[in-house]
């Protein structure tokens, strides 16, 4: 059962304003060093719910800062881990969720990030929800890891009354040794028949909806989306890409 606006938006608020702080950590004997762009990869995973509505309810979901700037997300590169999510106030109409949530990935710790895209959908809310890190509620869990090994299949939590959709769900290995940057995108859909936006990071099953993440020498500055699929359509406002220094 999703909570109500007035409990989501306090949770969510509490972590928009979650600043980073820590020392950078010192190599030892036998540790590798950081990378020179810093050791951590930060996901920052921002969901803001739309009102209550008849016969709906609204999430949608931001790693990166979208063009309108309303509905930022801090994902960096860092020395340090990060603490909690960093999201922007949304835009009076949309605010920040119980399910913002943040996870560092340590660089050091394997050749691969291992992407997660967990999406899932419910009929009485006629709404879907995309997770890629694994700290938010149990059932919304996503695998994303940094490994030697390359996933093949994503790791998604249960999602209760909302269920995991396989043909958008996906597990994506990109090789950090292959280029410069980290180049994420985001690609935001919306149907007006349901008033229900939804978010992917990578391809999937389903090549209407992929989105152009990827790992190269050169960073990107436009997002690379599928069309959508004629009722869900390409929302470029909300849409956006960042590339993130690898070193």
């Amino acid at each position: 059962m999703r909570l109500s606006p007035r409990s989501a938006a306090l949770a969510g608020a509490a972590l928009s304003v979650a600043a980073l702080v820590g020392p950078a950590p010192v190599a030892t004997a036998g540790t590798a060093p950081p990378p020179p762009a810093g050791r951590y990869l930060n996901l920052h995973q921002c969901v803001y719910h739309g009102p209550f509505l008849p016969t709906s309810f609204d999430l949608m979901t931001t790693l990166v800062p979208s063009r309108d700037g309303r509905f930022s997300a801090g994902t960096n590169v860092s020395d340090t881990p990060v603490p909690a999510a960093v999201c922007g106030p949304g835009d009076g109409n949309y605010e920040p969720s119980v399910y913002t949530a943040a996870e560092g990935y340590d660089r050091t710790a394997g050749r691969y990030l291992n992407l997660h895209q967990c999406v899932y959908w419910r009929d009485f809310d006629q709404d879907h929800l995309t997770t890629v890190v694994g700290t938010t509620d149990a059932k919304f869990v996503a695998g994303t890891n940094v490994s030697n090994s390359r996933d093949t299949a994503p790791i998604c939590g249960g999602g209760g009354a909302d269920l995991p959709i396989p043909l958008l769900s996906s597990a994506t290995p990109l090789d950090l040794t292959a280029g410069r940057y980290l180049n994420l995108h985001q690609c935001m859909y919306y149907y007006d028949g349901f008033r229900d936006h939804f978010t992917t990071f990578a391809p999937s099953g389903d090549g209407r909806f992929r989105a152009g993440t990827n790992i190269s020498d050169t960073p990107d500055t436009q997002p690379s989306c599928g069309a959508g699929d004629g009722r869900f359509k390409l929302i470029p406002v909300l849409s956006g890409v960042k590339a993130l220094p690898l070193g």
